[in-house]
């Protein structure tokens, strides 16, 4: 794997959650969020072909920026997602099979949590990070709270309703990074009117 989930947090702390993806457009949407600074690229498994989607991503991109696969459901997908050159799972939920068996493919896993309990049982099978899903439902203050009791090194993405506005008051309460989803795509979005929201998600956070 070129790109580790650090690395790539530490070059821009955001992931672009693609769902609804056609496989037609990955390439230049790629293309646009490389461009931008992105480093992390999800497609999410219930748009249309994923495993094609991140195929073209993979190839493409994975020597500078870390691909892979969101809303991952069953185990068995896992296997898919490495075969077609992904290197991240992310789940909505905290499913303690779907962690062991990416990391017994050696690939990174960021479970959806929402409660502390859920937190550390995900941490315990082995998650390389946590989303905190959805954050609508986990202000900056429930981060601050978990940030106490979570050991000092792991990895808090908000994820859901984070625009650019919200993100520094996250950030200061100690969040690492964060899922982009809506408010970065859709998929009747052109290239152009992707890069424009990308930017104004970087310029936000002064890069």
């Amino acid at each position: 794997m070129s790109v580790g989930l650090r690395q790539a947090l530490a070059a821009l702390p955001l992931v672009a959650i693609l769902r609804g993806l056609e496989p037609g457009n990955a390439l230049a949407i790629g293309q646009v969020l490389i461009d931008s600074g992105f480093r992390i690229i999800e497609v999410p498994l219930n748009s249309p072909r994923p495993f094609e989607s991140i195929a073209l991503l993979a190839q493409a991109f994975s020597i500078r920026a870390l691909v892979g696969a969101g809303t991952v459901l069953r185990t068995e997908d896992v296997a898919r997602v490495k075969e077609a050159g992904g290197g991240l799972i992310v789940m909505p939920h905290g499913d303690a099979a779907i962690i062991r068996e990416a990391k017994r493919l050696g690939l990174i896993c960021t479970p959806g949590v929402a409660t502390p309990t859920e937190g550390f049982a995900a941490l315990d099978a082995g998650a390389d990070g946590l989303k905190l899903f959805p954050a609508e439902t986990m202000p900056p203050a429930a981060v601050k709270a978990w940030r106490a009791v979570l050991p000092p090194e792991t990895l808090l993405l908000p994820v859901g309703g984070i625009t650019p506005e919200r993100m520094a008051d996250y950030l200061a309460a100690g969040a690492n990074g964060f899922g982009l989803g809506s408010a970065l795509f859709a998929p009747t979005m052109t290239p152009e009117m992707v890069r424009e929201r990308a930017q104004a998600f970087v310029a936000a956070l002064g890069r």
